[in-house]
């Protein structure tokens, strides 16, 4: 790995940040330990809690970049293509009252299915426990929301300079299904979308209609009825 690839190179030009990979942003005392042994070795002026609930290492020096990255392991996410930059979620019911649904097992269930895929650009999931969307699943590239009878299933947000309310594909999913239906959302993606094409951008162009008529009909779990 040549100086820097895998990483994100700074404002200043020189200096570089690794992301950490934190499925559902869920970490554990020795994951925090491994972090901050790893900083203070490469004393690494920033450490950042990003908005997709990961820690940036930032202000690494370019031949600390393949160091911090070796021992960080599996915690460590090299940025080395267009690919699901994060999968985060919100306490679901493993505390929150307002739960309807598992986000976090949800949550980890779809980074494990994504992780290694790449697409025309960046992708972001939110995964929420219920409508009041504290995962952000409203404005997600995938979004999957939990309600009192199942999950739903939402495609095309974006919360950028450009936003983007996501599109209600389908209701009343199991995990299996909503997880099913993300998949193939995003291969339908994959095939049909322009190079750094973002999936907000992408359904202003194709339209809600299209999907439906391309797709739907190799989702047989939803009813026509469920779509809006």
């Amino acid at each position: 790995m040549t100086e820097g690839a895998g990483a994100i190179l700074q404002r200043d030009g020189l200096t570089y940040a690794v992301v950490t990979r934190i499925p559902a942003g869920i970490v554990t005392p020795e994951d925090l330990e491994k972090i901050a042994k790893t900083a203070r070795k490469y004393r690494v002026p920033v450490l950042k809690i990003t908005g997709g609930q990961r820690i940036a290492l930032v202000g690494l020096e370019p031949g600390d970049v393949q160091k911090v990255i070796d021992e960080l392991g599996s915690l460590a996410k090299p940025e080395t293509a267009p690919c699901v930059k994060f999968v985060q979620a919100c306490l679901g019911t493993d505390a929150c009252r307002f739960g309807n649904q598992d986000s976090i097992t949800l949550a980890r269930a779809a980074d494990e299915r994504f992780k290694d895929k790449t697409f025309p650009a960046k992708v972001k999931i939110g995964i929420s426990g219920c409508p009041r969307c504290c995962g952000e699943s409203r404005t997600r590239d995938i979004g999957i929301m939990g309600t009192n009878r199942g999950w739903t299933v939402l495609f095309g947000g974006n919360s950028g300079t450009r936003p983007r309310l996501a599109d209600i594909i389908a209701r009343n999913l199991t995990a299996a299904d909503a997880l099913d239906c993300a998949e193939r959302l995003l291969e339908y993606y994959r095939a049909r979308a322009k190079p750094h094409e973002r999936t907000a951008r992408f359904m202003e162009r194709v339209g809600m209609e299209t999907l439906k008529s391309d797709l739907l009909t190799l989702l047989p779990y939803i009813p026509v009825t469920k779509v809006n």
